[in-house]
């Protein structure tokens, strides 16, 4: 078990705090590579969703080409299997396609096996319906653990957390609007849900909302809207 991890400023967290910080703390990569933001020197953000495709993401495909913003999805792959045809809609909308596995399991304690296989079925599925081979993976509920990261090595995937996370599954669109718009900066990775784990016909409606109103605030306060691909690597 992981006793003590040193982190920025010099300082050693030990005991629980080690293995808390290694297992979700956004900027660790304790259990295989990982990024939460980009550069902080552009007026560029990513906007991510988890969880999806669901039977209302084309609502935010709308709102999304309204305003000519691409985003990135991190998909389940159970998800992608159910809805194909909404998971085709995403890449030909021109959208940036992430794996966020196949049953969306909470990693933790599971085997480095189970790890592997479901990040390797989701993989498999969404190519086979999209013809995308994601690049990205973020982890359910954003925890890491054992065994991710040779995971990611086999299947040439790379982490992705995130900056600010709107907790749009229980809070309403106007709160979940406040609570990102107070925490942009340059380079952010902000993260929504255009569906709710595995649930058939899941409420999205706070996360619609919320995307209607922030897609016109963030280029309102110039901020350019790009893929995690295209945030992190704007130079390809």
């Amino acid at each position: 078990m992981i006793s003590a991890l040193p982190i920025a400023g010099g300082s050693v967290l030990c005991g629980a705090g080690a293995m808390a910080w290694a297992v979700r703390g956004r900027a660790s990569a304790v259990f295989g590579p990982s990024v939460w933001r980009g550069l902080r020197g552009r007026r560029a953000v990513a906007l991510t969703f988890d969880d999806g495709p669901s039977e209302d993401t084309p609502r935010i495909l709308e709102i999304l080409e309204h305003h000519g913003a691409p985003a990135t999805f991190f998909f389940c792959g159970a998800n992608v299997a159910r809805l194909p045809a909404v998971a085709r809609a995403v890449a030909d909308g021109g959208h940036e396609i992430g794996n966020h596995s196949y049953t969306h399991p909470l990693c933790c304690f599971r085997s480095a096996k189970f790890i592997e296989a479901d990040m390797a079925h989701a993989q498999q599925v969404i190519l086979e319906h999209t013809g995308v081979s994601p690049a990205w993976f973020r982890a359910p509920y954003g925890v890491r653990w054992f065994g991710m990261r040779r995971a990611q090595c086999r299947l040439n995937l790379k982490g992705v957390m995130w900056t600010v996370i709107g907790y749009d599954w229980n809070l309403e669109a106007e709160a979940i609007v406040e609570r990102m718009a107070g925490r942009l900066s340059d380079g952010a990775i902000l993260c929504l849900h255009d569906g709710r784990e595995l649930r058939t016909r899941p409420d999205i409606g706070a996360t619609i909302g919320a995307v209607r109103r922030m897609v016109p605030l963030l280029l309102d306060r110039g901020y350019k809207l790009e893929t995690v691909s295209r945030l992190l690597c704007p130079t390809t």
